[in-house]
């Protein structure tokens, strides 16, 4: 295959092992930028990134999100990832579901274009339902009722182990 684009589409998989490196400011701000260029129902553009990449607040939202995954103690739901981006739309937007979720879709075709790492990890609705989503919304002064509608976990791989499963056939259909 000749097209990068193309050839990136077709192998990305996602991460669920990541080093403990730090990722550059100039990495995920491509990453950001990806997502933000994503298309929007009436190219509304309402959807927002929230970036996580210190302490203790990735560790406030991993700890939330374990809790409502139901998962044990000392699991980490975004696999060591040092940075979270969370995706959220207002909660009036007809099209944030989709919109939001190309905005991840685009960030996690950035990632694996730049080397990186990433995986959507669920969750985010209810994290930012509950008064500790609340109360992170109105630390960084975001105003209005947002719904979350994922993460994306993103960092330098640990290991290139993820192997594409085989596509389930019979799943186009010709009229």
């Amino acid at each position: 295959m000749n097209n990068a684009a193309l050839e990136n589409l077709l192998t990305r998989r996602s991460c669920r092992a990541f080093t403990d490196e730090a990722v550059s400011a100039d990495l995920i701000a491509q990453v950001e930028q990806a997502g933000l260029c994503a298309p929007s129902g009436r190219n509304r553009q309402s959807g927002i990134i929230i970036e996580i990449a210190s302490d203790p607040l990735r560790s406030e939202l991993a700890e939330l999100n374990r809790q409502i995954g139901g998962w044990d103690q000392g699991f980490d739901p975004f696999y060591a990832a040092p940075v979270i981006l969370a995706v959220l739309v207002p909660s009036d937007c007809p099209t944030g579901v989709y919109d939001g979720s190309l905005m991840i879709g685009n960030m996690l075709l950035a990632a694996s274009a730049l080397g990186l790492g990433a995986c959507w990890i669920h969750r985010c609705r209810e994290e930012f339902a509950r008064p500790e989503g609340q109360k992170i919304l109105d630390t960084l002064g975001i105003k209005g009722a947002w719904t979350g509608i994922g993460h994306v976990a993103l960092g330098h791989p640990k290991e290139n182990s993820a192997k594409a499963l085989p596509r389930r056939e019979g799943r186009i259909f010709k009229a």
